[in-house]
């Protein structure tokens, strides 16, 4: 289950995760979000324990996404070992996902 996090979560939830996280910048009212989302949800669940995916709600933590030039959402930041290893716009499959974070 993702997990959402605020700009005062984001640290410890991102930065300073053990494994890989992708984090998922969406809103309520953004269809291909309701689309991203159940992805991401497989994605994570096929890989327990080796990947998390955690959520930034754009309207309630607008800072965060202007902090990462978050201009159209989805918008899925890729994390290896706290630093950001690739980002990509617009809905992405399970297995774009998983072959980014080399799962």
């Amino acid at each position: 289950m993702s997990i959402n996090v605020t700009k005062s979560t984001y640290e410890a939830e991102v930065l300073k995760s053990d494994v890989p996280v992708v984090v998922d910048f969406w809103a309520a009212w953004c269809g291909p979000c309701r689309m991203q989302g159940p992805i991401l949800e497989q994605v994570e669940k096929e890989n327990e324990g080796k990947v998390k995916v955690v959520k930034v709600n754009v309207d309630e933590e607008g800072e965060l996404a202007m902090t990462f030039g978050v201009q159209s959402i989805p918008t899925l930041l890729f994390y290896k070992d706290g630093k950001v290893i690739n980002k990509a716009i617009g809905v992405r499959d399970a297995t774009a996902v998983k072959k980014t974070l080399g799962i």
